[in-house]
């Protein structure tokens, strides 16, 4: 996310504003400590947003998981297998 200067916000207001309308929020701050955070109307809530299993589907697990890199693991631990 981008952060703006208020100085700069009031500049190029009317473009910023087009830019969070559209999605693309953006952080104004001033003397680089945030102050607001711009972003459009329809935009969900962050309590409103779903995060869990918004990855399904799109990519797979291998079946030796929990066996991958064990021989090196095991060495930098000085084990032998």
């Amino acid at each position: 996310m981008q952060t703006i200067n208020i100085h700069e916000a009031k500049t190029h207001l009317s473009r910023l504003v087009e830019q969070a309308a559209k999605g693309d929020s953006f952080i104004i701050a001033k003397a680089g400590k945030p102050l607001v955070k711009v972003i459009a109307l329809n935009s969900p809530e962050p309590t409103q947003m779903k995060r869990t299993g918004f990855l399904t589907g799109q990519f797979q697990v291998p079946d030796d998981f929990d066996a991958m890199g064990a021989d090196e693991i095991a060495s930098l631990f000085g084990v032998e297998r």
